[in-house]
């Protein structure tokens, strides 16, 4: 399928693993370019070794107001199309193990520098007459997920701006839109099966195989699948598409909404 989004430059944060990696490929392989976000240089050189000209590295952390600066000043140079907001969650806790200062980096690390980005690049967009930005958060979103107050709860954040937001600038065709994942094949996984086997006092495969015993699809989902339709939501095609949250979670969300 042809995305139209051929010669036309995207940012991608945490662009070296997971769905970062998975939508960078996708984004690529469909003819765009990519600006790369990523604090590990070593993955960013083999993106580049790889993609040559297609391909255009940022080293930094993406949460910081250096690397967003940076990353906005780069869009604008390069003229950017759409935006992928991502990056790792917060480590695995009940919520009596939290502590206030967990629910500040949580707020750091999950809200405010998506808040940030955003409004950096916002201007770009609305000076374009054309943008899309599509946020990676959970399906924790959805329905609360076991041992992940703090994720559960900042991305529920995440969703009331992004709905805003897209209400905001319809009609300027930029639109905002969120993909939800559940349990992937990512290693991001690993700390929710880490927990699991804690709790539980299950080794570490053994809890692996009854989390995969939960999920109705019985599977772990692929990440490259996910990386296509975030291609797709950041191209023309998804013109009629904004303020949505599409969890992709294996049937494990049971709710209605």
């Amino acid at each position: 399928m042809d995305l139209g989004i051929k010669n036309q430059t995207f940012l991608v944060c945490g662009c070296t693993a997971g769905f970062g990696l998975a939508t960078t490929e996708a984004l690529i392989n469909d003819g765009a370019r990519v600006i790369g976000v990523a604090r590990k240089q070593e993955g960013l050189d083999g993106l580049k070794a790889k993609y040559k000209s297609s391909f255009i590295p940022l080293t930094g952390n993406i949460t910081s107001s250096e690397t967003i600066n940076k990353a906005a000043k780069l869009a604008e140079e390069e003229n950017i199309s759409g935006v992928l907001v991502n990056a790792a969650g917060p480590p695995a806790k009940l919520f009596e193990e939290t502590r206030l200062s967990d629910w500040d980096e949580a707020y750091r690390n999950l809200l405010r520098w998506k808040v940030e980005l955003t409004q950096k690049l916002l201007p770009h967009f609305k000076n374009k007459g054309y943008g899309r930005v599509v946020y990676i958060e959970s399906s924790s979103v959805k329905q609360p997920i076991e041992n992940l107050v703090l994720s559960t709860s900042l991305r529920l954040s995440v969703v009331g701006m992004m709905k805003t937001v897209s209400q905001e600038v319809s009609g300027q065709n930029i639109n905002f839109n969120m993909i939800a994942p559940g349990s992937h094949d990512t290693a991001a996984i690993n700390r929710l099966i880490e927990k699991k086997s804690q709790l539980t006092g299950q080794d570490f495969d053994s809890a692996k195989e009854a989390f995969i015993d939960n999920i109705p699809a019985k599977q772990f989902g692929n990440p490259n699948y996910l990386g296509n339709l975030a291609s797709w939501l950041l191209s023309p095609m998804a013109e009629y598409v904004t303020g949505q949250v599409y969890a992709i979670e294996g049937g494990a969300v049971k709710s209605t909404l």
